[in-house]
């Protein structure tokens, strides 16, 4: 009996000690949140292509996509395993880009990550850790490691430069073997 009386006693107390006069201080609703730090959507297994003007120019594959405004500016963030084929127009073969991470900008510039090997069909093969594609001049850069490998050889050097066919390239700080013909 004197336990329940005593458990009653402490409840009531409990309870009754948010009872009081109203204070003069008027507390208002917390309303500001930060949109910019949040995705706006959010995908899984996805794949986006891209046209202008009837012409594929490209198609990106990620296991996860995130969609970020930032500014009025959106990008897409992806990972689980991306994959970016860059189409051209001259009828070369495509440019495939995988990596572990990409960040693909409102101006189509693509940032990837992560093991990166850059290839296409006429043999070369690009590997580094960054990589930076340029919508505006079609370039392909890195300021990381490289290793390019084709048809000439192995070169290998810190920072590149190449068109988006990977035919034209010119490589920073270079070192390796060539076949000279």
């Amino acid at each position: 009996m004197k336990l329940s009386a005593f458990l009653l006693l402490l409840t009531v107390l409990l309870s009754s000690g948010g009872c009081g006069a109203p204070g003069k201080e008027r507390r208002f609703l917390e309303t500001t949140f930060d949109t910019e730090s949040y995705p706006v959507q959010e995908s899984w297994n996805i794949t986006l292509s891209v046209y202008d003007a009837g012409f594929r120019k490209g198609t990106v594959r990620a296991g996860h996509a995130t969609e970020y405004r930032q500014k009025g500016k959106n990008t897409f963030h992806l990972d689980r395993g991306v994959t970016v084929t860059v189409y051209n127009r001259d009828k070369n073969p495509p440019t495939v880009i995988k990596a572990a991470k990409a960040i693909i900008h409102g101006n189509q510039d693509i940032e990837a990550s992560g093991n990166v090997v850059a290839s296409t069909g006429n043999g070369t093969v690009i590997r580094t850790g960054y990589l930076k594609r340029t919508a505006a001049d079609r370039m392909i850069r890195s300021n990381r490691h490289v290793t390019i490998s084709g048809r000439e050889g192995l070169i290998e050097g810190y920072g590149f430069e190449s068109d988006q066919s990977l035919k034209r390239y010119r490589i920073f700080r270079g070192s390796g073997e060539a076949l000279i013909r």
